[in-house]
Order: structure tokens, then C-alpha cells, then sequence
């Protein structure tokens, strides 16, 4: 056959091979053709009671990994925080992936409270980036399985710079691990998701070991109020740590002040008065004895058949917390919220002779 006979032939058969315009319509009308995707409504009950209980599952498989691993810090965390805390350069902190952004926020975390540290990814490092390696570095690498080639690849800089290397991993016995000062193993643990393949659990329990080192150097660093004010200038955090309690107190005549011979109801009446839920209660010199708060007198109504003959030095708490005018806010509200007897929501604020100046509510704390 000739070669414009064969061309000839080929066009044809194409041809006979393609519907028509109308059969390829009829085609799509009878529903030959695919019908594109719907887009997901909201599910169905029995969808969505699935959906919760599997939710709640991840929040189960989640916490009991979390309690789990207070059992694995021991001598490894510590010589860590060690390791750490002699650091006289800076903390390089890296890991890829999802590991990769659990270590971008453990070096903003360490750097915002007081440990100097820097996130470089591991393929920066390799196109130029290694130069941050220095002596005196501490380098603190972030992976699931410890076997990332990415992360392998830098440890001849460090090595080379005699930096010692700590890591946050998933698996024991990995080539990090091995290869680290101190390894914090923090698996094995069993993702969330249900093919066991996202990384869930894993990455939970290494943003959690990264908090625990920086909150156990903050403390032995002996990080203060001050320090965290001065390295948060701005924002909610900054600005209400940087205030000095008598900046928000309540002062002057807004203090609720009764005497210690006072009665219930004059008590009662000064507290409705001030609107602070308390109302102190001063000795002959002027000096704090005591408070009485809304919630004792609640108690005391219940408990006492005739109320109104007891005096405030009858029923107020003879210890109450106080705090100097010249203290951080910040300092305050924590002294509010880890109060051995349980929270408590104000504080009397008394001068060098325990003379009730003032009274800091929490409420007063939170105002931007």
C-alpha cells in the first residue's frame, strides 16, 4: 500500500473510532458519561455520632501517651537540661516535615524564655546555612524515626565544631539516638489516626518534651517575671506583665475596709458597697487582721443559726495573701492561681507596716 493509502486508512479508522457529535450527546444524556463529584453536605446522625466518637478516641490516645511519658524522663533529661544550660553560644534546633515545625516552635519558645536558640533547616544547612554552626553551639535535632538523611547529613559540621548533638525521637535505637549526648526517646506510641501512619501522637508528645526542657531551664536559670516582661513588650502577655500591681489596684476609698469589731451586716454592706468580693478587716492600728470574702459569708449564713451578733474578728480568715504594690502583675496572678489553699480570684495589697493599700482583682489583671 502506499504511504498516502496508509495515511488515508489511519484517518479513516480514527474517524469510525470517534462518536459523533450526537451519539456522544446521547452518550452523556443516558449517563455514559462520569457525573462530576458532589460536594460533601453535612453528615448524617450516624455519621456524625462516628465522627465525635472518633474524635474522642484521638483525645484518649493522645493523653494516655502524654502520661506515659512522664515515665521516660529521667538521667537522659537531665544530663540534657545540662548540656543546655552550659550552652555559651546558641541552641540550632532542626528537624523536617512535621518534626521540622515542632522544632521551629521549640527554638521560639527557648529563645522567649531566656535560652538563645535559632530553627535551621536541614536543606538550608546543605546549600549554605551550615555556616551557623559554631564551637560553643548546642545542636538539638527533632524526628520521628531518627533515621532522616537530612539530619544525618549535618552531623559531620557538628563534628567538626566539636558541637554536642541532643535529639527529640520517636524511635530507640535510632542513628540520632545513637549518635546524641542525651536522647530523649519518647515512643514507642501509637499514632492517632486509625491506619497508624499521621504523624499525631508522635508529634504531641515531641512538642511536649520540647516544652518540658524549656520550662526545666527556665527554672534553672532562675528566669524571672522581669525577664519574661522584658522579652514580651507587646501584646496581652506584654503588657500586662510589664504593669506594677498598684497600677490596676483598687486604692483610696474603693479599698472595702471594716473594723475587727464591725458587725455581719456592716461586713455584708461594705462588700455589696465595694463590689470586690471581700472586704478587709483592720486592727486598732490600722494594720491588716484579716479578710472576709462573699463566699465566707455564704458559709456562715449556713452555718450559724443567729449570724448577725458575730464581728468580723469572729469569722474573717486570719492569714489572708497579700502582695507589695511594687510587684509585677504577672507575679500576681500567678500567686492568685498556685495558692496552696486552692485559687483565689483577689489579693490585699499592703505597705511595710501591713496597713491595706490596695486590692488587686484578677478581673483587674486581664485589661489590656
Amino acid at each position: 500500500m502506499k504511504r498516502g493509502a496508509k495515511r488515508s486508512a489511519r484517518a479513516g479508522a480514527a474517524v469510525s473510532r470517534a462518536p459523533s457529535g450526537g451519539r456522544a450527546r446521547a452518550e452523556r444524556g443516558n449517563g455514559a458519561a462520569r457525573a462530576p463529584a458532589r460536594a460533601p453536605g453535612p453528615p448524617a446522625p450516624a455519621e456524625r455520632s462516628d465522627l465525635l466518637a472518633l474524635a474522642r478516641s484521638v483525645v484518649r490516645t493522645e493523653a494516655a501517651a502524654i502520661e506515659a511519658l512522664e515515665g521516660k524522663l529521667g538521667d537522659e533529661f537531665l544530663a540534657a537540661v545540662g548540656i543546655l544550660g552550659a550552652c555559651r553560644g546558641k541552641v540550632i534546633v532542626s528537624g523536617v516535615g512535621k518534626s521540622g515545625l515542632i522544632a521551629h516552635k521549640l527554638a521560639a519558645t527557648l529563645t522567649s524564655t531566656g535560652t538563645p536558640a535559632v530553627f535551621l533547616h536541614p536543606a538550608d544547612a546543605l546549600h549554605g546555612d551550615a555556616g551557623l554552626f559554631t564551637p560553643g553551639d548546642v545542636a538539638l535535632f527533632v524526628s520521628k524515626s531518627g533515621e532522616s538523611d537530612e539530619l544525618l547529613a549535618l552531623l559531620p559540621y557538628l563534628e567538626r565544631h566539636g558541637i554536642p548533638l541532643l535529639s527529640v525521637v520517636a524511635t530507640p535505637d535510632s542513628a540520632l539516638a545513637r549518635r546524641s549526648k542525651a536522647a530523649l526517646v519518647t515512643g514507642p506510641a501509637r499514632e492517632a489516626c486509625p491506619m497508624d501512619l499521621t504523624p499525631t501522637t508522635s508529634i504531641t508528645l515531641a512538642q511536649v518534651m520540647g516544652d518540658c526542657l524549656a520550662v526545666a531551664l527556665l527554672e534553672a536559670r532562675g528566669f524571672k517575671a522581669e525577664d519574661f516582661r522584658f522579652l514580651h513588650p507587646g501584646g496581652v502577655i506584654g503588657r500586662a506583665a510589664a504593669r506594677r500591681v498598684e497600677e490596676r489596684m483598687h486604692a483610696g476609698e474603693d479599698v472595702p475596709r471594716v473594723r475587727e469589731s464591725a458587725t455581719l451586716r456592716e461586713v455584708m454592706l461594705e462588700i455589696m458597697n465595694k463590689r470586690l468580693g471581700l472586704t478587709t478587716v483592720v486592727d486598732a492600728r490600722g494594720a491588716l487582721a484579716g479578710v472576709v470574702t462573699d463566699g465566707d459569708f455564704k458559709r456562715i449564713l449556713m452555718r450559724h443559726a443567729d449570724p448577725w451578733s458575730l464581728s468580723a474578728a469572729d469569722v474573717m480568715t486570719k492569714s489572708p495573701s497579700t502582695i507589695a504594690k511594687d510587684a509585677l502583675v504577672a507575679a500576681a496572678v500567678r500567686a492568685m492561681e498556685e495558692r496552696a489553699a486552692g485559687p483565689i480570684t483577689a489579693l490585699v495589697v499592703v505597705d511595710e507596716g501591713r496597713r491595706p493599700i490596695g486590692v488587686l482583682h484578677l478581673h483587674d489583671c486581664l485589661r489590656g
